[in-house]
């Protein structure tokens, strides 16, 4: 059974989230590995997105810093530090979703994985960088 982009997007969430904790093994392993353990079936949204975050970790993590007024993301919590980047993986490169809906499932989410606390931060580090890309697309 295919499943749909939420759960595939929580999926990648998962992953990069393990990921931090699995800093010393390679991409590859960790997602081959996570794959099976939670059942999840190869999916071309999940693969994508996952290993484009890692790819593109550098330039993702340089925009949550400079949105993030003051906090760096190794101060960030890892649940809302995965957060962020699958939410600016999306908006940055993924053409067929819309920016605003990757926020609020990014929102959503926190909702579910994420200190309530967490939900106002991500949230302003989210549509301010929302803000910047839209702008650069119109400029």
């Amino acid at each position: 059974m295919a499943i749909n982009r939420r759960e595939a997007r929580e999926a990648v969430f998962g992953l990069l989230f393990e990921t931090e904790f699995r800093t010393e093994e390679a991409r590859e392993e960790i997602y081959a590995t996570s794959l099976a353990d939670r059942e999840i079936e190869e999916n071309d949204y999940i693969r994508g997105t996952y290993f484009g975050v890692c790819e593109h970790l550098d330039e993702i993590d340089e925009l949550i810093n400079k949105h993030s007024r003051g906090w760096k993301t190794t101060r960030i919590s890892r649940v809302s530090r995965s957060l962020l980047r699958l939410c600016v993986y999306e908006m940055l490169y993924c053409d067929d979703i819309p920016c605003n809906v990757s926020l609020n499932e990014a929102i959503e989410l926190c909702k579910t994985f994420d200190d309530e606390n967490a939900r106002p931060f991500v949230n302003g580090v989210l549509n301010s960088i929302k803000n910047e890309i839209v702008g650069a697309q119109n400029g």
